[in-house]
């Protein structure tokens, strides 16, 4: 069932949030990566694999933990934490939704400066196959208190989504946990900026 009928339905919405775990730049060659699936802001289960840091293998890498796999079949969507993991290794956002046939969404705290992400990706080998991944997540849109790009789905639709995906704040409940999470599993404890 498509997530405007679901909204309308009031139906309950499966979603799987990806994070990446904390890690050391420039030491760490993998960075976990957690996706975490709810059902509204209900946890259902979870998934966890290793990317590599700056590297390019984060659509893949996703794409391996759900196709054909238990939890793809039963997603209505697809949140990660921003456009890019393990620093500057960035999903691929159009080919992420083609390839699971679910929209997918990156979700930012803040409108994010891209003069300055420009910058720091210019240090790293490859800066123009980066870049051109970068461009194809498309728009930011601006669903106060939601900033995201979308790739399979109406902006309007997203907002009123994440709106019901998420339980207090700016962060859905299924982003919120994968970070909290990784951030336990890597340190110890969970942080407190989820």
């Amino acid at each position: 069932m498509k997530l405007e009928s679901l909204v309308k339905l009031n139906r309950t919405i499966r979603v799987i949030g990806f994070d990446d775990a904390p890690f050391v730049k420039g030491v760490d060659e993998y960075v976990s990566l957690a996706g975490v699936v709810c059902a509204g802001t209900r946890f259902e289960g979870m998934v966890w694999g290793k990317i590599h840091q700056d590297g390019f293998d984060a659509t893949d890498v996703i794409c391996n933990l759900l196709i054909g796999k238990k939890f793809l079949p039963q997603l209505h969507l697809v949140l990660l934490d921003g456009i890019a993991f393990g620093g500057f290794n960035v999903v691929n956002l159009p080919e992420l939704s083609l390839r699971l046939q679910l929209p997918c969404v990156t979700v930012m705290r803040r409108q994010p400066d891209l003069a300055a992400v420009e910058a720091a990706m210019k240090n790293l080998p490859e800066f123009q196959k980066r870049y051109q991944i970068l461009q194809q997540a498309g728009t930011i849109y601006d669903y106060a208190p939601f900033f995201f790009q979308v790739s399979g789905e109406e902006p309007a639709v997203i907002a009123q989504v994440l709106e019901r995906l998420t339980d207090c704040g700016k962060v859905p409940e299924a982003l919120r946990l994968a970070h909290l999470i990784t951030a336990a599993v890597m340190t110890g404890e969970s942080g407190s900026s989820a």
